[in-house]
């Protein structure tokens, strides 16, 4: 997926709001915001804080995001130091408890999953511009991505 492409640390809670602040910023740029609703930026936003803090509170060591952006939607990538730990969704749990992020992430999605990489774990999803009539996620929740293996 080429396009721009945004990253920043995390280095505590209170950094999630300033990087929001300057992803809503970014993504109301005219030559984003004209390639895509209002709707779809804000449901990029809400991903992005529900990953962002997740990978924070389960994670854990140095947490960095990344964005690339085009006129199809959004690439999301938030990664921890905590590859041992992956995402785990809520199962039957009251969602006034919270921690039903994932699920929300599935929801909002058009792909998303989460790998291992040497001493990172990457929860990612691909979020659509709006313009167009795609389907996105559906219920269940990330899974590891399958390795690749390379074609001869």
């Amino acid at each position: 997926m080429a396009g721009d492409v945004w990253h920043w640390q995390i280095e505590a809670m209170h950094v999630i709001s300033r990087v929001r602040s300057d992803l809503r910023a970014r993504i109301a740029h005219p030559s984003v915001s004209s390639t895509s609703t209002e709707d779809a930026r804000d449901g990029l936003l809400l991903v992005f804080e529900e990953l962002a803090s997740n990978a924070l509170r389960h994670g854990g060591g140095a947490v960095r995001a990344l964005v690339v952006a085009n006129d199809e939607g959004w690439l999301l990538d938030l990664s921890d130091e905590a590859p041992e730990k992956p995402p785990i969704p809520a199962v039957d749990r009251d969602p006034s408890l919270g921690g039903m992020g994932l699920h929300l992430v599935a929801q909002l999605s058009v792909q998303y999953g989460w790998e291992c990489r040497p001493g990172r774990k990457h929860v990612w999803a691909r979020l659509p511009s709006g313009l167009r009539s795609v389907q996105t996620g559906s219920d269940s929740v990330p899974e590891p991505r399958s390795p690749r293996l390379p074609q001869d």
